[in-house]
């Protein structure tokens, strides 16, 4: 049976005080809506019509570039906000003749799980039912409507909370606003609707009476998740959704073998992988399409995002952004990696140390308070105290080289273009602005080239060595 579905999204959300639309406002780094639009794809929904109103183009635009890309999701513009039946009536030009079911759900709704939503279309599709609702059953009503069944327990209708008497307000069951209908009846009764009295309207929930005026068979499938069924509306809500969330996956991966010491503050979005006994400590933010390896440990107080961490690496108290880093790599605290940096196997880089858009070769040690930018660096070099890469002229950015098993001392600045040749080093506090050949030592400021051969190395005076270390 082909399933459609509408997902309402043009509402501006005046309660969340904001120039965004309330769709795009992020959700663990992604926009809500994008939750909605993920579960709808899980189901295999299709056409997905994506109702927009308010900000629609900065929405449509927003929606078009997430990956990965929804498929046959079509937009349909809503240009006055006249109620939720209003909402759905514009799909019916684009939807009408191509599906038997129509699931309509909302884009400000990002928690309710595909499993819900499958069990509602299963429900629906057995039954054969003209409509088929999500309830919930709480004491919090949440502003909701109230279900009003009959004697037998039939559905006959929906009342709005501002609407219901006393004896309706203390009914439990909830209306979530999420349905499923059969198409044909339901292209046919929309412009049937009737705008409402108080602020003329057209709402969705005066189906359900039109429905059971008809006989026609209502079915429900109810829910006793309070949280899953949480409508965002303010910026606290936002919040809400977002602690539900967190604990969602955090919960998912200790259940993987992955060990969270304090989940409460440990943030994971949802596409985000991480390998077995790996150790997250608290505060601990793993944001983007990050992938950990095994046996890591990670944290307090580390941020890594969009980037790969090979396995059995310990990273501490640092930031690390768009970075590639191999296996048995020890970073921190403090340290920084920006975008391009690429850290091969068992690397060390210091308190303080910071690496952007350079390559780190296998076995190197960066040390405290160093800064190396737009720079090669070979296997086994060791990078003292205080050093500096000086990458920019004002004007252009130029790399550095250095070759396997160079050793530079400690506060060297290396002037770019410039390239240490292999087995080199540099004294402490050498300014650097011309190559060093391999086998050799520069020293001063600027620094001179002293050839370092094994026959004369042994005569090499205490000045020339002193800080080589």
């Amino acid at each position: 049976m082909n399933i459609a579905s509408v997902i309402l999204a043009a509402g501006q959300g005046v309660r969340m005080r904001s120039r965004l639309p309330k769709v795009l406002h992020p959700l663990l780094g992604k926009p809500m809506v994008w939750y909605v639009l993920d579960t709808v794809r899980a189901l295999g929904c299709e056409p997905t019509i994506l109702v927009i109103g308010h900000g629609a183009d900065q929405v449509r635009t927003t929606i078009s570039n997430l990956p990965p890309p929804i498929s046959n999701l079509q937009f349909v513009e809503q240009h006055e906000q006249r109620g939720t039946g209003h909402a759905v009536l514009q799909a019916r030009a684009v939807l009408q003749g191509k599906a038997e079911v129509v699931l309509v759900c909302y884009a400000d709704m990002p928690l309710v799980r595909a499993e819900t939503l499958n069990a509602l279309i299963q429900r629906h599709t057995s039954t054969s039912a003209t409509i088929t609702m999500l309830t919930l059953i709480a004491d919090d009503s949440m502003s909701f409507g109230r279900i009003v069944r009959d004697a037998e327990q039939r559905v006959v209708g929906i009342v709005e909370e501002r609407d219901a008497t006393p004896d309706q307000r203390a009914i439990r069951e909830l209306n979530c606003g999420i349905y499923c209908f059969a198409a044909e009846w339901l292209w046919e009764h929309l412009p049937q609707l009737q705008p409402n009295a108080r602020n003329g309207e057209y709402y969705l929930t005066d189906l359900i009476a039109m429905a059971a005026r008809e006989s026609r068979r209502i079915e429900t499938i109810v829910s006793y998740d309070a949280n899953e069924m949480l409508g965002i509306n303010t910026r606290v809500h936002l919040a809400q959704a977002e602690k539900v969330m967190r604990e969602r996956i955090n919960t998912a991966w200790m259940l993987a073998g992955v060990t969270l010491i304090d989940p409460a503050t440990t943030y994971i979005e949802p596409d985000v992988q991480i390998g077995v006994d790996t150790i997250i400590e608290p505060n601990t933010h793993l944001r983007g399409k990050t992938r950990i390896g095994a046996n890591c440990r990670l944290g307090p107080n580390t941020i890594i995002r969009d980037s790969q961490v090979g396995d059995e690496c310990v990273i501490l108290a640092s930031d690390i952004t768009e970075s590639r880093l191999a296996e048995r790599v020890r970073i921190g605290p403090f340290a920084r990696l920006r975008a391009g940096s690429v850290i091969a196997r068992e690397v060390y880089i210091g308190n303080f140390g910071e690496v952007k858009n350079s390559s780190v070769g296998e076995g190197t040690h960066i040390g405290h308070f160093s800064y190396v930018g737009d720079a090669e660096l070979g296997a086994r070099v060791n990078i003292g105290a205080g050093t500096i890469t000086c990458n920019f002229d004002g004007k252009n950015k130029h790399r550095t080289t250095i070759e396997d098993d160079a050793f530079i001392g400690s506060d060297t600045m290396l002037v770019a273009p410039v390239r240490v040749g292999a087995r080199a080093r540099t004294g402490a506090g050498s300014v650097v602005n011309k190559d060093v050949p391999p086998d050799s030592l520069a020293v001063g400021v600027p620094a001179r080239v002293i050839r370092r051969t094994m026959k004369d190395e042994g005569r090499m005076t205490n000045e020339q060595m002193t800080n080589d270390k």
